[in-house]
């Protein structure tokens, strides 16, 4: 199954959401801000990144644009999960170079489809 990388700084969101995809089978890495996310990213290699987009140390953005950026990065899909529901917020997270978008609280099923569209590469 995938290893998804779920960057989150709130622990009682990271700690549900990672059980909850844990027992569909996912294979969980967790990271609590941007900068742990970047280190994770180039070292781990996911196959897919949940990043929340208001992170402390490097915020959701701009971590999403260095790893788009960085050849060895750029490939892995990134979902962006935010509170931030306005039309704006979807298209500045597009911008990044986010491949998905989900709101907060997540929608499980909604996430799910986003994340296997994802990784059978059908975005």
């Amino acid at each position: 199954m995938a290893r998804i990388l779920l960057v989150e700084d709130n622990e009682m969101n990271r700690d549900m959401l990672s059980r909850r995809l844990a027992r569909r089978g996912y294979e969980m890495l967790l990271a609590a801000d941007g900068q742990q996310a970047l280190d994770m990213a180039r070292t781990e290699l996911p196959d897919l990144i949940l990043m929340d987009m208001s992170l402390p140390v490097v915020n959701g953005w701009e971590a999403t644009q260095v790893l788009k950026r960085t050849n060895e990065t750029r490939h892995i899909p990134i979902v962006a999960l935010t509170a931030h529901a306005l039309s704006s917020d979807r298209e500045k997270a597009m911008d990044a170079g986010c491949d998905g978008y989900e709101t907060k609280p997540v929608e499980l099923p909604r996430l799910l489809e986003i994340m296997e569209n994802l990784l059978a590469g059908r975005g």
